[in-house]
């Protein structure tokens, strides 16, 4: 073979080596960023869940629960209250008039929590759903909601709650915490320390969470 062929091939070999280190090295960010949100997606209908049952289990209690497995529990045994609405508020009154003349009736009956949380809510004076309930996490895999995804439910998340104390009165308090090390298994271990060490300099919490033990709040720090 004549070095001049020798030599092209090299040079070819060089230049697709080349190109293929320079496409990994743009597709990368890009690739763990699609892959992040792929999980913290999973990771977050998880905590809007909990919440969605933490606020079930206030209403009936005046607390929020503050263990993981009781809650669970709570979704699967326990009752709740839940208003049904029967009849229409006509055109120029207000539903307290319509109540009062029988034109709308308002029923409370106690049904199991999963039934509230998975059902819809009718107004029949809005001629649709109001309030469309209901959780991310499927009805036959509730008992995994206190895992943390992609921990192989080795993981739970971290639920607290407690009452606060606001000018003397108290108010209940939750926080359901999901450190970034627990979901991110299996990731570029160094994208996942640039970005928790990003995170820290914002004087973020390192993951996702739902709540705050300091505050009366139940938002999530994605929202």
């Amino acid at each position: 073979m004549k070095i001049r062929t020798i030599v092209s091939i090299a040079l070819v070999l060089v230049i697709a080596g080349l190109a293929y280190w320079m496409v990994t090295a743009i597709m990368h960010p890009l690739n763990f960023q699609n892959e992040y949100t792929s999980r913290s997606t999973q990771v977050i209908n998880r905590l809007k869940d909990i919440r969605s049952i933490e606020e079930a289990f206030r209403t009936k209690y005046g607390r929020y629960c503050g263990d993981i497995d009781s809650l669970v529990t709570f979704a699967h045994s326990d009752k709740v209250p839940l208003i049904q609405r029967t009849g229409t508020i006509p055109d120029g009154k207000t539903e307290a008039q319509a109540l009062k003349d029988g034109d709308l009736k308002k029923d409370t009956i106690y049904v199991s929590v999963l039934e509230k949380l998975y059902s819809s809510v009718i107004y029949p004076e809005k001629k649709g759903t109001l309030d469309s309930l209901g959780l991310f996490t499927p009805k036959d895999k509730i008992t995994d909601l206190k895992y943390i995804p992609f921990t192989d439910n080795k993981e739970t998340f971290n639920l607290q709650a407690k009452m606060l104390d606001r000018s003397g009165v108290m108010v209940p308090v939750f926080e359901v915490l999901a450190p970034i090390e627990s979901y991110t298994k299996g990731m570029d271990e160094q994208d996942i320390i640039n970005l928790k060490a990003d995170l820290v300099s914002k004087s973020k919490y390192e993951g996702w969470k739902v709540g705050d033990l300091t505050q009366p709040i139940v938002d999530g720090n994605f929202e």
